[in-house]
């Protein structure tokens, strides 16, 4: 989720209000990056931004990773959004007061700490429940028959055991 703030910074660009000549202001000066780092900084962080949704994406979709962990990784890439957006408008150069950092300060990191924080508590809500037995498989009981395409598996019981359905719990 480190490449989220990384891939908006570069994406969002230079966000420059006055011309170079005119004496620019700024909340934070720029970090002096050149342009050929900045695009390997940004390739780097889109192609391991791709890699960081796919291979959940992926797991999620053969039921190997809960998909309540989306609820752990969106609030993280919303956070990271927020703060590499927020620093392009914070080292924006201005002329006079730089009225874009104050709101990204007053609204953006409010917003960021609530994001951190939820996917924290979430987190942590996932991890101690990681230990108690769970069918990992659906959230259906035992005694609801099971989807044709997991019994068509052969998840459920063997030749002398039809209709029984096996679950994590044994």
């Amino acid at each position: 989720m480190l490449t989220v703030p990384v891939a908006t910074w570069w994406l969002a660009g230079d966000l420059p209000a006055v011309p170079v000549s005119a004496g620019r202001d700024y909340a934070f000066r720029p970090w002096p990056i050149g342009p050929a780092v900045a695009r390997a900084a940004a390739a780097g962080s889109l192609a391991a931004g791709i890699v960081t949704v796919a291979v959940p994406a992926w797991a999620t979709v053969r039921r190997v990773l809960d998909i309540r962990c989306w609820a752990v990784l969106l609030p993280l890439a919303a956070a990271g959004f927020i703060a590499g957006a927020g620093w392009r408008v914070m080292t924006a150069g201005v002329i006079g007061t730089h009225i874009g950092a104050g709101l990204v300060v007053f609204f953006g990191g409010p917003v960021i700490l609530i994001l951190l924080v939820w996917a924290l508590a979430f987190a942590a809500s996932l991890l101690s429940s990681a230990g108690r037995p769970k069918n990992r498989l659906s959230t259906r009981t035992p005694s609801e028959p099971m989807p044709g395409h997991l019994a068509a598996r052969g998840c459920a019981g063997g030749a002398g055991s039809r209709g029984t359905i096996v679950t994590a719990h044994g």
